[in-house]
């Protein structure tokens, strides 16, 4: 089991801010947990160890929303999502996290400055198979890798404008299913071991108040703020994947 104190900090920092966004936010910033854990391990190590955390805080948050998600973005998005993780399962290993975080970080801030600086149509955008399927596959494909799918299905997802719990649901079931999925090719790479599973037990615990927090914060935050901060926090998800990207070149 890992003992560095450093790690700990990181790590306790990290499970909350992906606790928080997971459940209150629909999950985009936290993209930065495993580059905030990565400072100090392995990013394939900093994935595994978070995964069964993942896990956990998943079982909460589809219990809270197993009504509120919608079916046929979920009927677009999740067998996209499965061929991206069976993607990722065979090439991720050829692939630099660098390149990862780059094309991740290019992805969500170019969709972030075009919403803003796209002239207005007034219109919400509608479920496309076409558009759902190839975002859905880029979600899954960089959620087996370091559990950054948040940002694509995002772009997705959030000119739609869904009601706000509809919207995080839909990102609930989606992300449960590839987390599970995940654990079977994780656990053939040998990353479900003795070790890593001991210092996810170790943070097990925050799973929970992550969780909690977020859902408190996704019933105080008002509708109309609710999805300019997820367009900022989007927005601050790229830079620090662009910034960690191109310094690790």
């Amino acid at each position: 089991m890992i003992t560095d104190p450093t790690f700990y900090i990181l790590a306790v920092i990290a499970v909350l801010i992906v606790g928080i966004a997971k459940s209150g936010f629909g999950g985009g910033l936290g993209v930065l947990a495993v580059p905030l854990m990565a400072l100090v391990i392995p990013p394939l190590q900093a994935a595994a160890i978070l995964l069964p955390v993942l896990c956990l805080m998943d079982l909460f948050n589809i219990w809270h929303y197993r009504k509120l998600w919608h079916k046929e973005n979920i009927q677009i998005l999740l067998p996209a999502g499965l061929v991206g993780v069976l993607i990722g399962t065979f090439t991720f290993r050829y692939l630099s996290d660098a390149h990862i975080r780059i094309l991740i970080g290019v992805i969500a801030v170019a969709f972030v400055f075009n919403f803003f600086f796209r002239p207005a149509s007034g219109k919400e955008a509608q479920p496309n198979k076409v558009a759902g399927s190839f975002w859905g596959v880029i979600a899954g494909f960089v959620s087996f890798g370091v559990h950054a799918g948040g940002p694509p299905a995002n772009v997705y997802l959030l000119p739609q404008r869904l009601d706000k719990s509809i919207f995080v649901g839909t990102m609930v079931v989606l992300f449960t299913t590839l987390n599970y999925v995940k654990l079977v090719p994780y656990a053939l790479l040998d990353q479900i071991n003795l070790s890593n599973m001991s210092t996810s037990l170790v943070l097990a615990p925050l799973a929970p108040i992550g969780v909690w927090l977020g859902l408190r914060l996704h019933k105080v935050v008002d509708e109309k703020w609710f999805y300019p901060i997820c367009y900022v926090l989007l927005f601050v998800t790229g830079l620090k994947l662009l910034y960690d990207g191109f310094t690790t070149l």
